[in-house]
């Protein structure tokens, strides 16, 4: 079984630290093919970067699908180009963002999603409004860091999550928690074990609940919206990136 787990941004340690997560997770004889773009942003920002991530990471997916793997994980929690990878290729594609937020609602009555940066937090409520589970969800709150502080070392990135975690615990009530950023994967378990919860990280929901739409023999339908895109010629810059068929 083979399960490409891509990162839309160009940052190769959070990609290296995304697969890890992936892997730990991954069952027995599950192969993890991790990569991302060339191009793009370093790390995903709102709906500019989002923007400028997707045609990158779409090759990326293409290429994948081709080489025969049999699921495909966006590994940002903007669920970034969601749609249009659905629409290019048949097998199944998961954002950790949908991901997460159904494992969450799963196990808990309400839960609190936890990011990075303010305005990362109107594209996650759309997303939640979008999957039917905004009632589920108490608050999405932002600790006021980037993304890329979670690769720096000594950064405080860590203590103003959990800092979120204990104020979501007491004003919101909060029964898990929902970890909105990739670059967090590695800290679900520590902080599930601090705060007393369940901490939901998107990459090993991603993973895991494609692990098991490969074991039901499903893939993306291809009727209505994902549809394969129609085959026609891009001018300019984006040439390189019209569908291949």
């Amino acid at each position: 079984m083979l399960i490409h787990v891509v990162n839309p941004n160009t940052t190769v340690s959070m990609t290296d630290k995304i697969a890890a997560a992936a892997r730990a997770v991954a069952s027995t004889g599950v192969e993890i093919l991790a990569t991302q773009p060339e191009t793009g942003p370093v790390s995903i920002e709102g709906y500019y970067d989002e923007a400028f991530a997707i045609p990158g990471m779409l090759m990326r997916i293409l290429e994948a699908e081709k080489a025969g793997a049999q699921a495909h994980v966006i590994a940002c929690f903007d669920d970034t180009g969601l749609d249009a990878a659905r629409s290019a290729v048949s097998s199944p594609v998961i954002g950790i963002g949908e991901a997460a937020y159904h494992v969450a609602s799963l196990i808990a009555g309400k839960f609190s999603v936890v990011t990075t940066v303010a305005q990362a937090i109107p594209v996650m409520e759309h997303n939640l409004v979008r999957y039917g589970l905004a009632s589920r969800c108490a608050r999405v709150r932002a600790g006021g860091f980037e993304v890329l502080a979670l690769e720096e070392e000594g950064s405080d990135a860590r203590a103003k999550i959990s800092a979120e975690i204990e104020a979501a615990k007491v004003e919101e009530r909060a029964e898990a928690i929902v970890l909105g950023c990739a670059g967090m994967a590695d800290l679900a378990a520590d902080l599930s074990v601090e705060h007393g919860l369940p901490v939901i990280d998107g990459v090993a929901a991603a993973v895991a609940l494609a692990e098991g739409l490969i074991k039901l023999g499903v893939k993306t339908s291809k009727r209505g919206g994902y549809t394969p895109p129609l085959r026609k010629p891009y001018a300019g810059a984006f040439a390189a990136y019209a569908y291949p068929g």
